[in-house]
């Protein structure tokens, strides 16, 4: 059965540096950060992206803010389409950490966006349609 993981968590939290670390090897990524700025309908295309890589026989991560569970809901959808087992592995939000880290990137989220997603959160729970839930500090 294929996997899909989605990190969960403020920009600048430790998603991507997750991803490289744990699940670079084994895991196809997929990103609306991997997609160009101008890019249309960046959703639905990273729908489109995660179920093409489950259809080739990935596992895959998602890696993007997904503060709430709206947010969450058609990549969940999505994977559970697919057969596939959804795991999330999410970073409790510290606001004043990631705009520091975010500060300290060579491209900046602007702080717009860090705002809106700490405004949207909502923590992650089970019945959204996960397997399994991972707690980061």
């Amino acid at each position: 059965m294929a996997e899909v993981v989605l990190v969960i968590g403020l920009q600048a939290c430790g998603k991507t540096t997750f991803f490289r670390v744990h699940l670079g090897s084994t895991h196809v990524l997929v990103s609306k950060d991997a997609m160009p700025r101008s890019a249309r309908h960046r959703e639905a295309r990273l729908i489109r992206e995660l179920a093409a890589a489950l259809a080739a026989g990935h596992d895959v991560c998602v890696d993007n803010t997904q503060p709430s569970a709206a947010e969450r809901a058609g990549v969940i959808a999505a994977a559970r389409a697919a057969g596939a087992q959804v795991v999330g592995h999410w970073w409790h939000p510290d606001l004043p950490l990631s705009l520091e880290r975010n500060a300290r990137r060579a491209e900046p989220v602007p702080l717009v966006g860090l705002y809106a997603a700490s405004a949207r959160w909502e923590e992650p729970r089970l019945d959204e349609g996960f397997d399994e839930l991972v707690e980061h500090p």
